[in-house]
């Protein structure tokens, strides 16, 4: 067993190490690092590619966002810009907010979005719709601007229907529970709605736009992030319905979504933006942090604290107990064999996997993949001997509760022990939450104000 000194420095280090992925991917310093005035030209420079605009062939400047993290990004663009900003209006989460003066910032609900998303989604609409030719539009997104932006779709021929509010709820809970990924999701939600997919920038043309973007996607398609408010889609309302059929969801939402989603793969309900539209000449998408540099900066904290770096994937995806038995598997052959390397060893991976509700406990995937990692090691210590695990969230947020994620450890395996607490049974029930919250094993930041995805931790004494 592990002993308590031990444990508490890895602790310490995995606690360390994330704090590192989330200090580079901290919205208002990426802002302030990689954009700049300089007299009347806005420069925005990254991964060494510099543009340049001159503000003053504009008649105005407006600011949009969406997203957790898009306060944060519009304060920084407030003190970069000034007076330059006309008018603008952020939608953030609950909570992930800033003191901003010249951008009007809404707060709204998410996962599950809110009628207060609603009333925003509309209006952050409206100020795109009043942009002119001689406007410039920038946009600020990140992830978790989908579900802020729930502005139901309508279809106005013969049997007339107008979502509802209630509608996408109900899609969306029901599409977040039955194991669909990110990309799934936001396909049909692109669907449903008068503002995604594209919509968002054909209300802004004729005016030209820059949207910053933090992307919360496993690769980075800018189609998915935030459900691709000011970028091509691809997929269809025939793709839209492909997915509620992969899940056999048909009785399990309102009858209203299906139906309008057979009324669009009918050719009844315009298409989201598509990649010849003319909008997008008039427009430049820029990713300013991903999952991948959050996993590198990991990385680069972890080297300082003398561990031999294993940087596996930002890909990570599926069900958490499968990718638990994953990452485990290759944690207990290094730890044995060496396999990837002598000790001490960290091992990185990012992405975002997904839970397949079971239960009506309280948690989110980060916990609910530690806990499988945990019961992993209760079932063959031997295997995990100096081995401690962190999963969490980057925007501090692991499903509807205050911590960002979980820990496992052999010590964290004791503590359970001493409790008698069934991990078999936290897990069926989702309840990750509470059983950690028994032997303190949660990791709460409180809301981080960036949104990259998860990452999972493993050190190998």
């Amino acid at each position: 067993m592990v002993d308590t000194k031990l444990r508490r420095t890895q602790k310490e280090q995995l606690d360390q190490i994330f704090k590192a992925a989330l200090d580079r991917v901290s919205p208002y310093k990426m802002m302030r690092d990689h954009v700049t005035m300089d007299g009347s030209l806005l420069r925005y420079n990254l991964d060494g590619k510099e543009a340049v605009l001159d503000l003053d062939q504009f008649s105005e400047v407006l600011v949009l966002g969406a997203g957790k993290a898009t306060a944060p990004m519009a304060l920084a663009l407030e003190e970069i810009l000034g007076p330059r900003i006309s008018d603008g209006l952020v939608v953030v989460k609950y909570g992930h907010t800033e003191q901003l003066s010249r951008v009007r910032m809404i707060e709204a609900a998410h996962p599950v979005p809110d009628e207060q998303g609603v009333k925003a989604a509309a209006e952050l609409l409206r100020l795109a719709e009043r942009a002119k030719e001689s406007s410039l539009v920038i946009t600020l997104i990140s992830g978790g601007g989908s579900a802020l932006l729930p502005l139901p779709g309508f279809y106005q021929g013969e049997d007339a229907i107008q979502l509802t509010l209630s509608d996408k709820q109900q899609t969306t809970q029901t599409l977040l529970s039955c194991g669909a990924d990110i990309t799934e999701i936001n396909c049909v939600r692109k669907h449903l709605s008068a503002i995604k997919g594209g919509r968002l920038l054909a209300a802004i043309a004729p005016a030209r736009s820059i949207n910053f973007i933090l992307s919360d996607v496993v690769g980075d398609d800018l189609s998915s992030i935030a459900s691709g408010l000011t970028a091509a889609d691809v997929t269809t309302f025939s793709d839209a319905l492909a997915i509620i059929e992969k899940y056999d969801l048909h009785k399990r939402i309102p009858v209203n979504v299906c139906r309008y989603l057979e009324l669009g793969a009918a050719g009844k309900v315009e298409e989201s933006l598509k990649p010849e539209a003319p909008a997008l000449d008039l427009t430049s998408n820029v990713l300013m942090g991903t999952n991948r540099t959050a996993l590198e900066a990991a990385a680069i904290e972890a080297e300082k604290l003398g561990y031999r770096v294993v940087r596996l994937t930002s890909r990570i995806t599926g069900d958490t107990g499968e990718v638990a038995k994953m990452l485990t598997a290759i944690v207990a052959d290094t730890n044995q064999y060496a396999m990837l390397g002598e000790p001490p060893l960290c091992i990185i991976s990012g992405g975002e996997p997904v839970v397949v509700l079971t239960g009506k406990g309280k948690g989110g995937r980060n916990q609910q993949l530690a806990l499988h990692v945990l019961k992993l090691m209760q079932q063959e210590p031997a295997l995990y001997e100096g081995v401690s695990f962190l999963s969490a969230a980057t925007d501090g947020n692991d499903g509807p509760t205050d911590a960002a994620g979980g820990y496992a450890s052999l010590g964290l395996v004791q503590k359970c022990q001493e409790l008698q607490l069934d991990i078999a049974a936290y897990l069926r029930d989702n309840d990750a939450y509470n059983f950690y919250s028994a032997i303190n094993g949660l990791y709460i930041t409180g809301p981080t104000n960036t949104n990259v995805c998860d990452l999972q931790i493993f050190l190998v004494n």
